[in-house]
C-alpha cells in the first residue's frame, strides 16, 4: 500500500513539474506575444470602386485557401462615362415653367456596368502583425455585360405661328431622324431626367479583368480593411456607343482605366 501511494505520489510531482515547464516554455510575457491573428476560412467584402471613367460597387465572397492566399468570386453594378463628355447648362427659361437642367452635348447613351469574376488575392508581406499594414496583389477576371440606355435631351420645336413663345419642348433620344437637331446646340434646352426609359436598354457583352495592389490593414484580423491601387480593363464585342459619331469623334469596344478601391468587410469560420 505505501508503494502505490509513493508511486502515485511520484506521478503527481512529475506532472506538476512538466506544467509548470511548458509555462515557462510556451507561455511568454504579454508583451512578447506576436499577435498574428487567427486563420479563417472564409470572407465576405464591399468594394467601391473610382476610376478614370466612372465607379462601381460591389462585393467579393472569398474562400481563404492558406494563411497568404484566398480566391473569391466578384460582381459588381457601375457606369461608365467617356473622357470627352462635357457637363454644361444654358440656363434657358424663356416661357417654360422650369429652369433648364444640365446636359453632355453628343452623348448618345448612358452606360451601367453589371461585372461578374473569378479572382484571387494574395499577401507579399510577411504575416501582419495585429493592428499592422501587409501588402499583396489581387486579380480578376470575367464576363462583363454594358447596359446602354438612350440619353435624352429636351430639344425645343418651333411651333407654327413663328412667334417668340410659339415653342414647346420634346424629350428625345438620339435618331437618324433628329440627328442633326439634337446636335444643333441652340436647339437643345437642357437635359431630360435620368430615370427614364429604362425599357429601351439593350445589351452588350464582353469581358472584363483587373490587377491591384492593396494595403490591408490588420490583415489577419477578423475584420477587413484595405486600400487597393491598379489598372482594370473591359472588351467588348463590338464598340459602345457613349457619343455620337462625327467625322471627328468614334467610338471604341475596350476601356482602360486606372482605379482606386476601397474594401471592407469581415471573415469568419
Amino acid at each position: 500500500m505505501n508503494l502505490i501511494f509513493r508511486y502515485l505520489a511520484v506521478v503527481f510531482l512529475i506532472a506538476i513539474s512538466t506544467e509548470t515547464m511548458a509555462q515557462k516554455t510556451f507561455q511568454p510575457k504579454s508583451n512578447q506575444i506576436d499577435w498574428k491573428g487567427i486563420i479563417y476560412r472564409k470572407e465576405i467584402a464591399y468594394e467601391a470602386r473610382i476610376h478614370t471613367n466612372g465607379g462601381l460597387i460591389g462585393v467579393n465572397v472569398g474562400k481563404i485557401k492558406t494563411y497568404y492566399k484566398t480566391n473569391y468570386y466578384h460582381l459588381s453594378i457601375g457606369y461608365l462615362k467617356d473622357p470627352r463628355e462635357k457637363k454644361q447648362n444654358r440656363n434657358l427659361s424663356f416661357s417654360f415653367p422650369d429652369r433648364s437642367s444640365s446636359f453632355s452635348y453628343g452623348k448618345q447613351n448612358s452606360v451601367i456596368n453589371l461585372r461578374a469574376g473569378l479572382g484571387m488575392k494574395k499577401f507579399l508581406s510577411e504575416k501582419a502583425k495585429r493592428k499592422g499594414i501587409a501588402i499583396g496583389y489581387d486579380y480578376n477576371i470575367g464576363p462583363s455585360l454594358a447596359l446602354l440606355k438612350p440619353y435624352e435631351l429636351e430639344l425645343i420645336y418651333e411651333l407654327e405661328g413663328g412667334g417668340t413663345n410659339d415653342r414647346e419642348i420634346r424629350v428625345e433620344s438620339y435618331s437618324e431622324e433628329n440627328a442633326e437637331k439634337f446636335l444643333t446646340y441652340n436647339d437643345i434646352f437642357g437635359g431630360a431626367g435620368y430615370w427614364s426609359n429604362f425599357g429601351e436598354l439593350s445589351i452588350v457583352p464582353g469581358i472584363q479583368g483587373k490587377l491591384g495592389l492593396f494595403f490591408s490593414m490588420g490583415a489577419f484580423d477578423k475584420t477587413i480593411k484595405s486600400l487597393e491601387v491598379g489598372v482594370m480593363g473591359d472588351i467588348y464585342i463590338r464598340k459602345i456607343p457613349i457619343m455620337v459619331e462625327t467625322e471627328e469623334i468614334s467610338n471604341k469596344p475596350y476601356f482602360f482605366n486606372f482605379y482606386v478601391k476601397f474594401l471592407f468587410g469581415s471573415r469568419s469560420n
